[in-house]
């Protein structure tokens, strides 16, 4: 599976909705004022998945999403760079 094809830009379409949503915010979020709280439910909804994800057997899904959680993980890290 390509990476295109988990980012949609329609949320409706996401393929981890739990925190992809949030994410999805904080990318989007233009005002400065607003953005530190997105990025901090991002990382907050990405960590609990992360825990979720732990806790269940090794799967190729579970693998597949958290390369997707690694690649959010840095995206975030470039936003909180620019706050």
């Amino acid at each position: 599976m390509s990476s295109d094809s988990l980012w949609c830009h329609s949320s409706s379409a996401l393929r981890y909705p739990e925190w992809q949503r949030p994410f999805q915010d904080a990318l989007l979020e233009l005002d400065s004022k607003k953005l530190d709280k997105c990025v901090e439910d991002a990382e907050t909804a990405i960590y609990e998945r992360l825990e979720e994800l732990c806790e269940m057997s090794e799967s190729r899904d579970g693998e597949t999403e958290r390369e997707v959680i690694a690649s959010a993980i840095c995206a975030l890290k470039v936003i909180k760079r620019g706050l």
